[in-house]
């Protein structure tokens, strides 16, 4: 049987499936028995490209009985005249409603004949219907050239579904003719209704809205604002807008006042002082946000330029009111919500991906940072958004991404409301299949070979509004919109005079000096330069509440040279408002992360999540560290690449802390280990160095001091013992000349000046001090601290623990010292007087000259030596006895004496709290000189530096933490010398 699909005397051949297709089509002389008429394939196949064929045919056939005998007439013009065809086509096969007044109006059809005299403008052209008529005459004119006009608009606009040869106006230029079309219409509405008042008024009409805009759709409220300039003139110019909105409305489209002030309750005209003493006292954010639209477009023009004079002003410092943004992004949530659920993903106008995602986006960027860019102010969406592309406050490529999306949707939304000439933004339903398909042809989509047109539309529907809604959110909820909101509007663009002023006011020292790196930032005409004038009154402010801006300022400016090209680096500064925000107080609290960032650029990024820069497992840290210098036979750029990822690392650690996104045991846990993982990396560079034969030795690395507990700080050397055992038949000679080659050159090779913090590997507390060997064989230390080891040396064993190397092997040393560092019924009296003197010693001899004891993190009266020495005489007392009591960690042995009696629960809290304060301290103090110190600043920005390092607000007095400190380590040393000194 021949399927009737693929029959060539059928009319379902040109994608005609309706039963009354084929007699419609023999009506009209276009097809006989067997198959289409000689001559008239052009028109069938012209039929087979309209979006809906079946409609096409339908609307032929009426308007064939309706113009009669013409129709011979039309058929032939259809025949040759190719922009006929595909207007009139097209038309047909998209609007039944435009098919309604061809129908209704028989002699219309020849308006989209090609090179008609029909040509006029539209105000002409509608002043022309209505000369000289009145009320209900008027009306029916104006309504019947109208709509004949919005038939030439969207003939133009579908012509080249049909006929491809035809010229693609584009959703901007059809929406700004819609608009177009709806002003003249506005215009000869109110001509109407002052010749029906007969006393003249001056009267002005604000068009709103879309047609404020000229983004206009085919069917949508036209929103208005009515001012006049006399009070003489309410009453007359009140009928006269109440009469021209009835007019219109009737004729044309609902003409809707209800942005005026006040909304529907307020009076329909008021004068322009009235209009402007209500915006200065009553209007709310919303309001100015609509006036961004508000464009004069008919009645007495004086009025109307007066009335965008006197309130375009208010709109561009709306942006600085209270709660601005958060006002503008809580009404498009409310809108949002009160979508009906089951559209609320059909919604093309109000939903989440939707066309106000794009218009609120743009809205709230516009109405921020267009206080400072005139460029920015522009009524309509598309130029808006170009000009925030061109001016870098959107990105290029979300730029053109939300401007594709948006036309697409807006075309969709064109083509839904031409069908039955009725607003509607609900895309069809996904079991709508032919609704679909016929969307998707008057979009001008077709089949792509693997899915029918229905598919490719809904694929297409998908991805614009995933896109739309993911860069609404990215561009809309962007931190960096408050802050920029913040900065007063007369910042925004600031003589130079005025700048130095603003800058002296904002706390800046040098003003002079900050407007120099300004203007060395902001020069020319790049996008960069661009780019950074919209951040900087951000950074100003930002930088301001920090302990240093002008120090802020110069190493911002440094960042951004060191940085201008690599590409992502403004870019993330605009669009993650987070980063602008964080980096402001890295940059104007330390010295140090700026000297990092400038080599490490890549932790910008983390800046922008919580969990990147702050949670990083220490052990994944080592194993990426390992593996990238694992990949490196040469053993000088095997250091350099450990170098770099220990750089990244501690400046992620330095972010993190100085953002108190981590506490003290974190940072020196994150800090211990990258210096493990940098030991681990050369120790194995090392032993491939020394040739591919077995090695003669195992090594490993005993952690002590700060590294074996876990404990080091920025600027903290690494203490260590290298100890060996022989492998491989070697003698225990060749072992400690292979193990030594090896330490010797891992120290070597670390220690090599780099611009980074230092990587000492200090060996000092190996047997004999710097006097004995680097390198002992595992026997050679047993022999010593069985026959020669003293009491000092039992106690750094304390801190002992495998760090690198072989893990066997460093497990085994551990076990043999513990008799030594734990020895059973601890110590007796003289070894302990031994170890009071010896503190005293140190005390006495090591606090540097013209140090101040009361804040001297390491040698100071409860700083870090007393806590230490106190908990490490605990554990040497003890620990042979009290098993628990083992562990390298300060805190945790300060926490398991206390849990063994051996310290009050106050006296253990008050050297834990004093131990992490101390700590804490000589960790800022390293981030904020950028370089070591142990020394606590006691007056100016670098002790406000130190403060806000440690936690405090910008708005404490730093004295404040100076006295918390010295009122914390007197009570530390009170336990202190109880405890140790036993006093």
């Amino acid at each position: 049987m021949t399927d009737p699909q693929r029959s060539t005397s059928s009319p379902a051949r040109f994608g005609m499936t309706e039963p009354r297709a084929e007699q419609a089509l023999r009506a009209a002389g276009w097809w006989r028995e067997g198959g289409p008429v000689a001559g008239m394939e052009v028109l069938l196949g012209a039929l087979s490209r309209s979006p809906d064929p079946d409609m096409a045919v339908q609307g032929l056939d009426r308007l064939r009985e309706a113009v009669g005998p013409v129709w011979d007439e039309l058929t032939e013009l259809l025949t040759t005249d190719g922009g006929l065809r595909g207007r009139l086509l097209a038309v047909l096969g998209s609007s039944t409603a435009l098919s309604d007044f061809l129908v209704a109006n028989q002699d219309q059809w020849r308006r989209l004949v090609s090179g008609g005299d029909n040509r006029l403008g539209f105000t002409e052209a509608l002043q022309q219907a209505i000369a000289e008529l009145r009320g209900a005459e008027a009306v029916r004119a104006l309504r019947r050239a109208y709509r004949g006009l919005l038939l030439d608009v969207a003939a133009a606009d579908l012509g080249h579904l049909v006929q491809p040869e035809l010229a693609a106006p584009g959703y901007e230029k059809v929406a700004e003719q819609l608009s177009d079309l709806a002003v003249a219409a506005l215009r000869a509405a109110l001509a109407v209704a002052s010749a029906e008042a007969g006393k003249p008024c001056r009267l002005a009409v604000i068009a709103m809205g879309k047609c404020g805009g000229r983004e206009l759709n085919y069917v949508s409220d036209v929103d208005v604002v009515f001012v006049t300039d006399q009070d003489a003139d309410l009453p007359v110019a009140t009928r006269v807008a109440s009469s021209m909105m009835r007019i219109a409305t009737e004729a044309c489209f609902e003409v809707d006042a209800a942005l005026r002030p006040e909304g529907k309750a307020g009076a329909l005209v008021r004068t322009l002082d009235g209009h402007v003493a209500y915006y200065k006292r009553w209007a709310r954010t919303w309001e100015f946000q609509a006036l961004l639209k508000a464009r004069p477009v008919a009645g007495d023009e004086e009025v109307g330029k007066a009335y965008v004079e006197a309130l375009m002003p208010m709109v561009w410092t709306a942006a600085g009111r209270e709660n601005f943004v958060a006002d503008v992004q809580a009404m498009r949530r409310r809108v949002e919500d009160h979508i009906p659920a089951g559209l609320a993903e059909r919604e093309l106008k109000l939903g989440r991906g939707g066309l106000r995602d794009v218009e609120f986006a743009v809205q709230l960027l516009q109405l921020v940072h267009g206080r400072g860019d005139d460029a920015l102010r522009s009524s309509s969406t598309m130029a808006a958004l170009e000009a925030l592309g061109h001016g870098g406050y959107v990105g290029r490529a979300d730029a053109a991404g939300l401007a594709e999306s948006y036309k697409f949707l807006r075309t969709l939304e064109h083509r839904l409301q031409l069908q039955r000439l009725r607003r509607t933004h609900t895309f069809p339903a996904e079991e709508d299949r032919s609704g679909l398909r016929w969307l998707a042809r008057a979009a001008g989509l077709y089949p792509d070979g693997r899915r029918g047109a229905a598919d490719v539309l809904l694929a297409e529907f998908r991805r614009h509004g995933n896109r739309v809604r993911r860069l609404h959110e990215k561009l809309f909820y962007r931190p960096l919109l408050e802050a920029v909101a913040r900065v007063p509007t007369e910042a925004m663009r600031l003589t130079t005079k005025e700048a130095v002023a603003r800058l002296a006011a904002l706390g800046y020292t040098a003003p002079d000096g900050a407007l120099k790196h300004i203007e060395s930032l902001t020069s020319g005409m790049s996008r960069r330069a661009a780019i950074q004038t919209t951040l900087l009154p951000v950074l100003l402010s930002l930088l301001a509440n920090t302990p240093d801006p002008d120090g802020g300022l110069l190493s911002y400016r440094r960042v951004s040279e060191a940085l201008s090209e690599t590409p992502w680096y403004l870019r993330l500064l605009r669009d993650e408002g987070a980063v602008v925000e964080r980096l402001a107080v890295l940059l104007g609290t330390s010295k140090l992360v700026p000297d990092l960032l400038v080599r490490a650029p890549e932790v910008l990024r983390l800046l922008a999540e919580t969990a990147a820069l702050a949670n990083r497992d220490p052990a994944e840290v080592a194993g990426s560290l390992r593996s990238a210098v694992g990949r490196h036979s040469d053993l000088s750029k095997a250091v350099t690449a450990a170098r770099s990822l220990r750089r990244h690392e501690l400046l992620r650690v330095a972010c993190a802390d100085l953002l108190g996104l981590s506490d003290v045991p974190a940072v020196c846990e994150a800090l211990s280990g990258v210096w493990i993982a940098v030991l681990q990396s050369a120790l194995d560079v090392g032993m491939r160095s020394m040739g591919t034969g077995e090695p003669l030795a195992k090594i490993a690395v005993i952690g002590m001091g700060r590294l074996g507990g876990r404990e080091l700080g920025y600027s903290s050397d690494a203490d260590v013992l290298f100890v060996c055992e022989p492998a491989n038949g070697a003698t225990d000679a060749e072992a400690v000349k292979y193990a030594s080659t090896i330490a010797e050159t891992t120290k070597r090779l670390l220690a090599a000046p780099s611009q980074d913090p230092a990587l000492i590997i200090d060996a000092d507390l190996r047997p004999e001090g710097r006097n004995g060997p680097l390198v002992r064989t595992f026997e050679s230390y047993r022999a010593y601290y069985a026959q020669w080891s003293e009491v000092w040396e039992a106690q750094a064993l304390l801190r002992a623990s495998a760090v690198a190397g072989d893990a066997v092997l460093g497990r085994r040393f551990c076990e043999m010292v513990d008799p030594v560092r734990y020895p059973v019924g601890g110590l007796d009296a003289a070894r302990v007087r031994e170890i009071r003197r010896i503190k005293a010693r140190v005390d006495a001899e090591r606090l540097p000259r013209g140090a101040d004891p009361a804040t001297h993190t390491k040698l100071g009266r409860g700083g870090l030596a007393d806590i230490e020495w106190t908990i490490q005489l605990l554990q040497i007392q003890h620990a042979g006895d009290v098993p628990a009591l083992r562990t390298t960690s300060t805190i945790e042995g300060l926490a398991l004496a206390a849990e063994a009696g051996l310290l009050t629960a106050s006296d253990a809290e008050s050297l834990t709290t004093a131990w992490l304060m101390a700590t804490k301290a000589r960790n800022a103090v390293m981030l904020v000189r950028g370089k070591p110190s142990d020394q606590v600043p006691t007056s100016g920005r670098e002790l406000a530096a130190v403060a806000a390092a440690c936690g405090y607000s910008p708005d404490q007095d730093p004295g404040e933490y100076l006295d918390e400190y010295r009122r914390t380590t007197r009570r530390a040393r009170a336990v202190i010398e109880r405890v140790f000194y036993g006093d």
